[in-house]
């Protein structure tokens, strides 16, 4: 039996993916990448914005046409649009055979057995504790590098996120969990671990009743055979000095925090529900640049949220302009429906959206290349992602650069490298978002 998986939105769910391949390998099934040999497909949706909701429909539908022409005897359907639309999916879409919840995607081979059996399949359990999980999970990123969810949900209730309502309230994966699958993914030949969840920052405050990313960071540290561990989602007022002194502390932690902030403008902030200040938000970013002063910072911005005005744009700009954060990506707002925000008045003109995203990516064009150019002259360590093809050069990826979301380092050198290498680079030149460099042998 042969088995196509598609994997859409985030990283936290590819991480759900990743555990469900390994389920379905461990009971046998043979993964394919070809739809038209498939005889089952399983579809990892998303629908955090419209554009992400539209691409997963448009998939399920591309996919069901496969009972047709290829040798597909079953869809299933899990992740968020599932979650969220689970009725609509079944009515709409006949050709879907099983569809699995948030919380239930441990259950991935019993639907593919059910379906196999000629019985629909459903299971949506609420969205308490955690799915069932052992060690066992198929790394889908290349092998030198992994995700590792620590936490589901999210408490904040952000006006304009669903994400509390098809993930459900925050729950922390233990700590020794996350430390035995940790060692499993070492054991892989992992060598970069990439924490993730909605909000990392508040990991075991309800399992411990504190903030215990700190005390995380110390147990991965010591697993032999990682080299690199990396903090995603960082929200910028859980970000204490307990949590800047394990990064200080643990020599494997990358000198890099993604810590998104949304907005500069205090009235947007409190619209949009967040927790924090423009003021907040600068006094943080000095503090750890003050601590670690070689720290590479990202963030995202939304534009056009409601409400927002020209005068708050402009101050947005300056903010970006003072901050110069290291990696940047601008977003223009998405209205989504449940939320408080879509309901908001002085909704922004859609083309004003645009133009004011296209504002600040070109701003952060001119901030990157410059913060580029400081770097000519310095040694990093780099992974090796690739080759170029025809030349005598490599893709890399310092301490600076998470995969998939952030630049790379093009290195020139005579000697045969492969994938998940990890070498010693001088920085010779840049680009607005990549470097050049040479290998140092």
């Amino acid at each position: 039996m042969k088995l196509l998986f598609i994997s859409l939105g985030c990283d936290k769910n590819l991480v759900d993916s990743e555990f469900m391949l390994g389920m379905l390998e461990a009971d046998g099934i043979t993964i394919t990448d070809d739809e038209t040999e498939a005889d089952f497909i399983v579809v990892n949706t998303c629908c955090f914005i419209n554009d992400a909701k539209e691409e997963s429909i448009n998939t399920i539908l591309e996919m069901a046409r496969y009972k047709e022409t290829g040798t597909l005897k079953g869809l299933i359907v899990t992740g968020c649009l599932a979650q969220r639309y689970q009725q609509e999916i079944l009515k709409e879409i006949p050709e879907v055979d099983a569809i699995l919840g948030t919380n239930s995607y441990d259950a991935i081979v019993d639907a593919v057995h059910d379906v196999l059996d000629g019985k629909g399949y459903e299971n949506f359990k609420t969205l308490e504790g955690l799915p069932s999980l052992s060690t066992k999970r198929t790394v889908t990123t290349g092998g030198h590098y992994a995700h590792l969810k620590i936490a589901e949900g999210c408490n904040k209730h952000c006006t304009y996120c669903i994400i509390p309502s098809i993930r459900g309230e925050y729950r922390s994966v233990p700590m020794e969990t996350l430390v035995e699958q940790a060692k499993a993914l070492a054991e892989q030949g992992v060598k970069e671990l990439i924490l993730v969840a909605q909000e990392t920052t508040l990991y075991g405050i309800d399992l411990y009743g504190k903030k215990s990313l700190g005390k995380l960071l110390d147990e991965l540290n010591k697993i032999s055979g990682l080299y690199w561990i990396r903090i995603l989602y960082c929200y910028p007022e859980e970000i204490d000095d307990e949590l800047i002194d394990a990064i200080l502390r643990n020599n494997k932690v990358c000198h890099y925090l993604d810590m998104p902030i949304q907005h500069a403008s205090d009235a947007i902030l409190k619209r949009m529900g967040r927790r924090t200040s423009h003021e907040d938000i600068v006094q943080i970013v000095n503090k750890l640049r003050e601590r670690i002063p070689d720290i590479c910072l990202r963030t995202t911005l939304i534009c056009g949220f409601p409400g927002e005005t020209t005068k708050m744009h402009e101050e947005l700009m300056q903010f970006v302009n003072d901050m110069e954060f290291d990696r940047l990506g601008a977003f223009a707002y998405s209205p989504e429906e449940g939320t408080p925000a879509e309901k908001f008045p002085d909704q922004v003109d859609e083309e004003l959206k645009l133009d004011w995203q296209e504002d600040v990516m070109e701003l952060q064009q001119e901030v990157s290349f410059d913060k580029n150019e400081e770097l000519k002259g310095r040694e990093l360590w780099a992974f090796i992602e690739g080759k170029v093809a025809d030349e005598n050069a490599y893709i890399g990826r310092t301490y600076r650069d998470a995969p998939g979301i952030d630049g790379y380092v093009f290195i020139h050198t005579d000697e045969t490298l492969v994938t998940g290498d990890f070498v010693k680079v001088r920085i010779t030149g840049a680009y607005e978002y990549d470097l050049i460099g040479e290998m140092i042998p």
